[in-house]
């Protein structure tokens, strides 16, 4: 019905890798896959084969979830018909943040990390811009300002009760930012989350 791939990190699998809870649900254990390092697993691509697409109930989606330990399942993103392959983030959270959104009747908290694919009404999935994409953002922009900040703080002189920084300052961060991106591809990497 289904096919995965977890992008530089596995070959296409199909959803026999899976254990198939019911007709409906699939669950994928990450310790048998990853083992302890499921964070770094960032995103996975989740297509339907061409045979179950054109067979796909009407008004139905092939909804992806994660499950860290310990939390319920939180949604990624779904496919359909009409978008029959995708590239979804893994938000795999905090370990403080809340779960947001159950996977179906798998509601028991898990001892391993957990990919949860079910077939569900198109309708009554949350949008595709979820709330994982916008914490991702959010984390990325404080990462990013953090850097600016510990760059400003080495430049910076007291004038009293203010701290003094020279006026071209943002002009050198973005450079040196824009030089050490183009030298080393993998810098910008240590800012994704």
């Amino acid at each position: 019905m289904f096919g995965v791939v977890f992008p530089e990190r596995s070959y296409p699998m199909d959803a026999s890798a899976f254990t198939q809870i019911d007709p409906l649900h699939w669950v994928l254990d990450m310790a048998s896959f990853v083992g302890d390092a499921y964070r770094d697993v960032k995103e996975v691509c989740v297509f339907l084969l061409p045979a179950a697409a054109a067979s796909f109930p009407p008004g139905k989606a092939l909804a992806v979830y994660v499950q860290p330990p310990g939390h319920p399942f939180l949604f990624c993103g779904a496919v359909h018909p009409a978008r029959p392959s995708a590239l979804l983030a893994l938000p795999w959270p905090d370990l403080a943040e809340d779960a947001v959104a159950a996977f179906g009747v798998l509601q028991v908290a898990a001892a391993s990390a957990k990919i949860g694919v079910s077939v569900e009404d198109f309708a009554s999935l949350p949008p595709v811009a979820d709330a994982g994409t916008e914490r991702r953002a959010e984390r990325l922009a404080l990462r990013v300002g953090e850097n600016l900040f510990n760059f400003m703080q080495s430049f910076c002189g007291v004038d009293g009760s203010r701290l003094v920084v020279p006026m071209d300052i943002l002009d050198r961060w973005f450079k040196k930012f824009q030089e050490r991106a183009k030298k080393d591809p993998s810098y910008l990497k240590n800012f994704s989350l």
